[in-house]
Formats: structure tokens, C-alpha cells, sequence
């Protein structure tokens, strides 16, 4: 599945099949939370955050993609993530676009 940022796909005529995503909430453990916490007393990257960040994406993008299979795309163009708070320590990735089929 090709996807894409950018609205066009050089050299392809396409149909557009409509919006797809994929979305999941994360969360590290307690005692994560806590020891990031006090990261942030002394600054530096937050390893176990980025990870999480990570993981949600990839789930939130391969849910994507299943949507945009069931719809028979060959690709998602005019992709994007969205991230929310839902809680203390608690994420939301969102990935969307617009799935495509070749003519």
C-alpha cells in the first residue's frame, strides 16, 4: 500500500474512495510515569514516552490501512497524524487520509 503526504501520485489518475483512519490510545505503566517525571526535573529525552509515541503510531497507521483495504485502495494519499491528550500520561494517534484506487 503506497501512502503518501502529498495529494497527487506523479503519473496516476485517481479515484478517490473517501476517508480512511486508524486510531489507538496509549499509555505507559505507573511507575514509568513517575520515573518521567522526575526526568523532567532534570531534563532529557523521555525514552519510554518516544516508544509509546511510536507503537501508537505504527497501530494507529496499520489500522489505517485495513480500512483502506476493505475498500479495496491502492493507496492513501494526503496522509496525516493527529495526537491528543486524553488523560495524564494517556495518548491518542490518529492517522488519516484519503484512500485511492488507480484508474
Amino acid at each position: 500500500m503506497l501512502i503518501t503526504t502529498t495529494e497527487i501520485i506523479p503519473g496516476k489518475e485517481l479515484e478517490l474512495l473517501g476517508l480512511v483512519r486508524g486510531s489507538t490510545v496509549q499509555t505507559v505503566n505507573a511507575f514509568r510515569d513517575i520515573g518521567a517525571g522526575l526526568k523532567t526535573l532534570v531534563g532529557g529525552e523521555l525514552k519510554k514516552y518516544n516508544e509509546m509515541m511510536d507503537n501508537a503510531r505504527r497501530i494507529a497507521t496499520d489500522r489505517m490501512i485495513e480500512e483502506a483495504n476493505r475498500l479495496g485502495a491502492d493507496a492513501i494519499v494526503g496522509m496525516r497524524y493527529a495526537t491528543s491528550a486524553i488523560m495524564q500520561s494517556a495518548a491518542e494517534v490518529m492517522a488519516y487520509g484519503t484512500a485511492v484506487k488507480y484508474k
